[in-house]
């Protein structure tokens, strides 16, 4: 874990602070959408205008019809996702093992596949059952998750460790049909400790601070302010503080409510909320990086094949697509997280906590870890996980700060 030993310096103002989520927008029509989103998502995705407005339309049909396409096709639903065309347009596909024809909206197509998602589910379950009974994950088996384009159960693992990974499904009793590995670059890693931008500071008393990023705003009943971050950011009644300028020790902010994060060789969520000091405010905004604050809307889930965007205080906004869902992840210091979502956004430390967000402004989840960096120029830049909102909300008797 990289630290700092910049010397701590108290800062006296601001008095108070408003909260800011790390990125979002309102509503669902494409014209809502805001210009620093949309500049993100053509920056990082390689869209046209043209294309942008072909995926947004795209987006809102899949938001709309999702669950009412899969209660559709019952047990045989095995999944769905936004997919970009040859000719650069976007689709929404919904699988499904039933091979009867069947009507559907117009740009929805059905495609079958071999396995429902109920049975990939299972296999996958099956995984992590045995993570969470303290079996050990082999060395360079680094994630598992349902991918749904390719019907299977993909595990990413080292460029060496095939061998090892297919013993590893041998052993679990997973009906080897149902897995595909495919090889990652470099393990993941969780995404702390690297200096730079907007975010929080923890600083524990052991000469070093600690930098995160901000969630998104919350609160607890009717009357208590927080935001929703990443456990590995701070322990369960640590105080956090603004970061005002490169790891300068602003005002404090207040201390987290609720942590949690598993130890090495653990399995476990990776979700925390800080519970604010009197004064602050917690606003349905987001930090604009040099463009209009953002208004947060909601917290409809978006799916496979969506694009979405990050914010954070080391690589601001960041762009990519949603991969898989439910995804077990090990990270390189030994800690299994398990229910992540993997996006092709690229992210760094101390972008840790900070929000994903959809282009229509709803909420996604907050930053995990990664692997890769944002400043490798083209080709693949690395891979993002986020720990998903909603989750945190429930698991916390939480409600997010929404715009009316």
């Amino acid at each position: 874990m990289q630290k700092s030993r910049f010397k701590v310096r108290a800062v006296l103002k601001p008095l108070s602070v408003a909260i800011l989520a790390a990125a979002v927008v309102p509503a669902f029509a494409a014209d809502d959408v805001a210009p620093a989103i949309e500049a993100a998502m053509q920056r990082d995705l390689g869209l046209s205008g043209t294309q942008l407005a072909q995926y947004l339309k795209a987006e809102r049909l899949a938001m709309q019809q999702e669950k009412q396409l899969a209660k559709a096709q019952g047990r045989h639903y095995a999944g769905s996702w936004i997919e970009k065309q040859a000719d650069g347009s976007y689709a929404f596909v919904v699988a499904s093992t039933s091979l009867k024809p069947q009507k559907t909206p117009a740009g929805v197509e059905i495609r079958n596949a071999r396995h429902s998602l109920a049975s990939l589910n299972a296999a996958k379950a099956h995984l992590d059952l045995l993570v969470t009974l303290g079996n050990k994950t082999p060395k360079g088996v680094y994630t598992w998750a349902v991918d749904v384009p390719s019907n299977t159960v993909t595990v990413g693992i080292a460029p060496n460790a095939e061998q090892a990974a297919i013993d590893f499904i041998a052993r679990s009793g997973v009906d080897e049909a149902t897995v595909r590995f495919e090889t990652l670059d470099e393990a993941p890693k969780l995404h702390m400790d690297v200096k730079g931008g907007f975010g929080i500071l923890r600083n524990p008393g052991d000469g070093y601070l600690y930098a995160c990023s901000i969630g998104f705003p919350v609160r607890q009943g009717s009357s208590t302010l927080g935001f929703a971050t990443a456990g590995h950011c701070g322990n369960t009644n640590e105080v956090t503080y603004y970061e005002p300028s490169q790891w300068t020790l602003g005002v404090r902010l207040g201390s987290y409510a609720a942590s949690n994060f598993p130890s090495p060789g653990n399995s476990g969520p990776d979700m925390a909320w800080v519970k604010l000091d009197s004064g602050h405010t917690g606003l349905p905004q987001v930090y604009g990086w040099g463009n209009p604050d953002i208004t947060v809307a909601g917290s409809t889930e978006a799916p496979v094949g969506a694009a979405v965007c990050r914010s954070g205080r080391t690589t601001q906004w960041r762009c990519g697509e949603i991969k898989a869902k439910n995804v077990t992840v090990t990270y390189q210091s030994g800690e299994t997280i398990l229910n992540l979502t993997h996006t092709s956004a690229c992210s760094e430390g101390g972008d840790s906590g900070g929000s994903f967000i959809t282009g229509p402004g709803q909420a996604q989840g907050v930053l995990s870890g990664g692997s890769g960096n944002c400043r490798i120029a083209g080709g693949r830049r690395g891979n993002s996980y986020f720990q998903p909102i909603n989750p945190i909300l429930s698991a916390y008797n939480l409600t997010l700060v929404t715009s009316p």
